[in-house]
């Protein structure tokens, strides 16, 4: 049986299925293993991993008294947090297919731009934020035509350009949600160039170390920590940027319990742009094809950090950004009641649960069907989504390009 237990709770002999957090919040490679020694069991404890699951079936069971919650009781809870989030957003004023032809031009430029950015800042050189306040513009304007096409486009990184798209996908994910939460326009600007800059601190870390295939040592995992002050250095040197932007740097990996760093800030001591960076840049690691792990589908990401947020993440926050990307994001695989699997092409205004599909497989007979576009809203009380599905699971390889056009997942 699995069980999500505090990391206080856990013990050597225990099967960890999987921690409650993303990647840089722990310094191993594998989430599911026994855990054998207690050189990993401290390992764990000081991480700022706050819970994880275990398996009972494969190892040992919590001790008497100790409180865990059952996938179904944790499941129900997500459930509920993902529906209070309702939908009503402005229409928007381009097409998904016109703008993510836009959309794609623009990723591949502004890719350019923040490889020159960031190498400048790796040389020493002094950084060109005009530049970047001009690619920050361009984003927005794409945002405001559709929300979904360059956030979905950026999403489709090659592994070895995780750094700089990275950037980009936030950049579009900052703007996104700051116009959500109703933000002042100069104050979408700010969002979207703190989000361009946030990782810039990744260039004082050895490439080797964030290209690494495997797991870190600690002395690696530790110089990976220290992007964000190296980044704020680098913002400070500048003398380019604002307060605001160096916050979003310095501290879009602390966490509303404390357990977050570089200095455990908790709560009301984190900024909101930087719980807004904090949102946008776990969306995009987890969702992101890596050195070492494929990324997760959009739609479990939602629902995994939607498992993580009470400790991890600002609620309001949090909610915003699923009304701002949805509970079912544009290229999720989901199944219908009708017992097709479809792929998610594009949200609908008004409600997070009835996005339009594009339907390409049945799951009772396992063979392809025709293609076809299905707008849910129009098909209320006869077809609805039942639930989400793992692409790995059924081996499908094309999602990407079922739902972006494109040839293969690329910038």
């Amino acid at each position: 049986m699995l069980k999500r237990i505090a990391v206080a709770d856990v013990r050597v002999g225990m099967y960890i299925q999987e921690f409650c957090g993303s990647w840089m919040d722990h310094p191993f490679w594998r989430s599911k293993f026994v855990l054998s020694s207690q050189a990993d069991l401290r390992r764990i404890r000081e991480s700022s991993i706050g819970e994880l699951w275990i398996d009972t079936s494969k190892g040992l069971d919590v001790a008497a008294g100790v409180q865990a919650q059952t996938a179904e009781e944790a499941a129900a809870e997500v459930e509920q947090r993902l529906l209070a989030a309702a939908q009503d957003t402005p229409p928007p004023r381009a097409s998904m297919a016109e703008e993510a032809q836009r959309a794609l031009k623009l990723c591949q430029r502004s890719k350019q731009a923040v490889m020159a950015m960031f190498s400048d800042a790796r040389m020493g050189r002094a950084i060109g934020v005009e530049q970047a306040g001009e690619l920050v513009e361009e984003i927005t304007e794409s945002i405001i035509r559709h929300p979904n096409a360059l956030i979905s486009l950026a999403r489709l990184k090659n592994a070895d350009e995780y750094t700089y798209m990275h950037s980009v996908a936030v950049c579009a994910l900052m703007i996104a949600l700051a116009r959500q939460l109703g933000l002042e326009e100069r104050q979408v600007r700010e969002a979207g160039l703190a989000g361009l800059l946030h990782d810039i601190g990744k260039m004082a870390v050895d490439d080797q170390i964030l290209n690494k295939p495997g797991k870190l040592t600690d002395a690696e995992f530790v110089a990976v920590k220290a992007h964000p002050e190296a980044g704020s250095r680098i913002l400070l040197e500048s003398k380019q940027v604002s307060a605001l932007v160096v916050d979003v740097c310095l501290h879009h990996h602390e966490k509303v319990d404390g357990t977050g760093y570089p200095h455990r800030l908790n709560g009301e001591q984190i900024s909101l742009f930087a719980k807004m960076g904090a949102v946008c840049d776990v969306y995009d690691a987890i969702t992101s094809d890596r050195p070492y792990k494929k990324g997760w589908d959009p739609a479990e990401s939602i629902r995994k950090m939607a498992e993580w947020s009470k400790g991890h993440f600002d609620e309001a926050v949090f909610q915003a950004f699923v009304k701002s990307v949805g509970i079912y994001p544009v290229g999720a695989l989901v199944r219908l009641q009708s017992g097709r699997l479809a792929v998610v092409v594009e949200q609908h205004e008004k409600s997070l649960l009835t996005p339009k599909v594009k339907v390409f497989f049945s799951a009772k007979s396992r063979l392809p069907l025709p293609q076809e576009i299905v707008d849910l809203a129009k098909w209320a009380g006869q077809e609805k989504i039942i639930g989400r599905e793992d692409p790995q699971e059924w081996g499908f390889r094309n999602l990407d390009e079922l739902w972006s056009g494109l040839p293969e997942p690329r910038t």
